[in-house]
């Protein structure tokens, strides 16, 4: 037989056997009942298996308004947790935990205002089959007007006295105090404790019941991100902060001998002759702490009330060695005008004088912070005159606590 006709005859034995090929499967798609015609009848009439976990948030799927004090929960019934993910759209997490039997997630921190973001979870059923879950939402959009910033003092990295007090100013005033308290959280590397005191509605300060103990570092954490501030307000942001407490100096000044002692870690380092406040214009008592330090200030007695042209008015251009400890004015600073009666009388119009000299060496071993005690005047210091924290009694101060 030629060789071309052997060629159609074997196409043409492929052909019908590729027809016979394909009856059976035509017979099984056309809706037979016999499952065992064919291995390809027997897999097709296999069911797939679906889990029975089912997977819910408490965040609708597309919301655009979400409140940002919302705490996310992804929940699921007939199934445990494998994996959940809360995060924005560029991968920035949100915190949170699942429960003991991982049928709940629940975040930790809230949402920020204007953020897109997205829900992915794994559950899986009695039979370890997965269900998965995803869906998408947004954060409300908030106006700065509408968030609260907290300012602290100190501010990061800072070394200071042991007199120092921290400091939380709020741009906008704050009517859930409590709340925001239970967010803010002062740790100290020396284990001291201490408390909050609310000033008014927009100024908290935290001290212990004494001085900080020295060479220790202090964390500042307000943790407020979406907190509800009252009045429509939310926290603007979390904020942390950590400064150092430096060597244990304390400066006394006795009004009445008219000398200063500088102590430091409880000895008398230096002693120097002063003056202080004259009647009319007398010196405050109590303990006030270091808040500014000028190597040269200008000092015009008009912003402490006085009319420059009057007998008592003055403007002087470089006082030296000028470190501020009261906000109506009172200063520690060179006087070399009154050296005379430095030791003897009290001359000054509440400041605190010395001789350059003196001034000097006390302004380059003296650092913001440091607490300065005065006693031998009848007239008291107050609270908020600068740092005026440590006038109150700990009894006292622990009831500004919003918390107490």
């Amino acid at each position: 037989m030629p060789f071309h006709h052997r060629i159609r005859l074997r196409r043409a034995a492929l052909g019908t056997a590729a027809a016979l090929m394909v009856l059976p499967v035509a017979a099984c798609a056309g809706g037979s009942n016999d499952e065992t015609s064919s291995p390809a009848g027997s897999d097709a009439s296999q069911v797939a298996k679906t889990s029975k976990a089912t997977i819910s948030a408490n965040v609708s799927d597309g919301s655009s308004d979400v409140a940002v004090d919302k705490l996310v929960q992804v929940s699921s019934t007939d199934g445990t947790f494998a994996d959940v993910k809360v995060a924005t759209l560029k991968g920035e997490p949100v915190a949170g935990a699942l429960n003991a039997d991982k049928t709940r997630w629940t975040a930790t921190d809230r949402l920020d205002s204007g953020r897109k973001y997205r829900i992915t979870a794994t559950a899986e059923d009695s039979d370890g089959l997965a269900k998965k879950y995803t869906s998408r939402f947004d954060a409300v959009s908030l106006a700065k007007s509408d968030e609260v910033y907290p300012s602290i003092t100190p501010l990061d990295g800072a070394t200071m006295g042991v007199g120092m007090p921290v400091s939380v100013h709020f741009d906008y005033p704050v009517a859930n105090k409590k709340l925001f308290e239970q967010h803010m959280k002062v740790t100290s590397s020396a284990g001291q404790k201490g408390s909050w005191n609310w000033f008014d509605d927009q100024n908290v300060h935290y001290r212990p019941a004494g001085y900080w103990k020295p060479n220790q570092k202090v964390t500042v954490a307000v943790d407020v991100n979406s907190l509800p501030a009252g009045n429509g307000r939310y926290g603007q942001m979390d904020r942390t902060i950590s400064y150092d407490v430096s060597r244990n100096q304390v400066i006394k000044v006795n009004a009445a001998s008219h000398q200063l002692q500088v102590f430091r870690d409880g000895k008398v380092i230096k002693t120097m002759p002063i003056t202080t406040g004259k009647a009319g214009f007398t010196t405050r008592s109590g303990t006030k702490v270091i808040t500014e330090k000028y190597p040269t200030k200008r000092m015009n007695s008009e912003t402490i009330g006085i009319n420059p042209d009057s007998a008592d008015g003055y403007d002087l251009d470089d006082v030296k060695w000028a470190m501020r400890i009261t906000n109506t004015g009172e200063f520690l600073h060179a006087a070399p005008w009154s050296v005379g009666s430095q030791g003897q009388a009290n001359v000054s119009h509440g400041c605190t004088g010395m001789s350059t000299e003196n001034a000097k060496w006390l302004y380059d071993h003296s650092i913001i912070g440091d607490p300065v005690e005065y006693t031998g005047t009848d007239r008291q210091m107050t609270l908020t005159n600068g740092y005026g924290d440590w006038n109150d009694s700990w009894a006292e101060w622990q009831k500004g606590s919003a918390l107490a």
